[in-house]
């Protein structure tokens, strides 16, 4: 019979990350203040939970004094609120926000986690990625070891790899991604020719991450940490489209030992086009889950008074895992969700 966490024999056995956990959440504390960042809370309930697609909320009611009732979600981020924040004049936020997704559970997945989300008005991606080596460089040196997860490990005090999703799929799956770019059939044929399934029902995406999981992940993020930029615009729909090719977004991840760590992107900021794409992303939820999540006017109408801004989200439990050489999620929080 499994044990509780709160065993007293398996909380002595955590309990010595559990203080390190402390020590490097004061560390991105500090680093934030000392490169001018507010500190921000937002409510966790929302309108809208957040609207990828394959992100599944808890969800709830809001009942207000006179019995009224009315439909909310635990936030699968915090991004729409924070955004709201840059509209009302914010230049550089951060939040250490507690955020839930239903349906998620293994080592490196919890149904509610700490999420560090961090926005600059005026800024691009590619401030965020001077952002995410600093940062990290900061936790690392704070650890006292390199990121370690899984038999790999990364030294974000190197310099760091940076690679275009486009050139990850020539390099390690050996074909030409931007060629196939919309086309399912002759993605299915390049994924068949790998050695790969594929299924009468599978759409491009599907395609794509069936490649990328097996052959690309596994292979970023060690000896140092990767950059993996330039997504294509069908798989950004919060971010904008790259000048002199809209094939492609300004978006990145950040991967460490092999595991994503964090998500980034310069933001759209046209409400009229986000909508569009909204829209479109409830269309596929409704056609592959039966459901779908609301779509928060509110934030479409701040939209149109948000400066050109970049934001990340950064899943802190991942980074303090990564950051002590812990193998789950759950060896670095205090309780898990029973």
């Amino acid at each position: 019979m499994t044990r509780p966490w709160w065993h007293p024999e398996d909380h002595a056995r955590r309990r010595p990350a559990l203080l390190a956990r402390g020590r490097l959440v004061a560390t991105i504390r500090a680093f934030f203040a000392e490169h001018g960042f507010v500190e921000v809370e937002t409510p966790a309930l929302q309108v809208s939970p957040g609207l990828e697609p394959h992100l599944m909320a808890f969800s709830t009611e809001l009942v207000g004094p006179d019995g009224a009732r009315a439909p909310r979600h635990l936030h699968t981020s915090p991004e729409f609120a924070m955004k709201k924040l840059l509209a009302a004049g914010e230049k550089r936020i951060f939040q250490l926000a507690r955020v839930f997704r239903n349906g998620e559970r293994a080592a490196t997945h919890h149904p509610e986690f700490t999420m560090l989300e961090w926005y600059r008005a005026g800024a691009d991606y590619r401030d965020l990625m001077a952002d995410c080596e600093a940062l990290l460089r900061a936790v690392q040196a704070a650890a006292g070891r390199p990121y370690a997860w899984d038999g790999r490990t990364a030294d974000a005090a190197g310099s760091w790899r940076e690679i275009s999703v486009v050139e990850a799929f020539r390099r390690f799956a050996e074909f030409d991604l931007e060629k196939l770019l919309g086309d399912r059939d002759g993605l299915a044929r390049a994924v068949a020719g790998l050695g790969l399934r594929v299924a009468e029902g599978d759409g491009w995406e599907d395609l794509f991450f069936r490649v990328f999981l097996d052959r690309i992940e596994p292979r970023l993020g060690h000896p140092t940490p990767t950059i993996l930029r330039d997504y294509p615009i069908s798989m950004a729909a919060l971010a904008r489209p790259k000048p002199g090719d809209p094939r492609f977004a300004e978006r990145f991840e950040v991967y460490v030992c092999g595991l994503e760590l964090a998500n980034a992107f310069s933001e759209l900021t046209d409400a009229k086009e986000q909508a569009r794409r909204f829209a479109a992303d409830m269309a596929f939820k409704r056609q592959r889950y039966g459901f779908d999540y609301p779509v928060d006017p509110d934030f479409l109408a701040a939209l149109e008074h948000m400066p050109p801004s970049a934001g990340i989200a950064l899943g802190v439990d991942r980074l303090i895992m990564l950051a002590l050489g812990a193998a789950r999620i759950e060896d670095v929080l205090w309780a898990p969700v029973a």
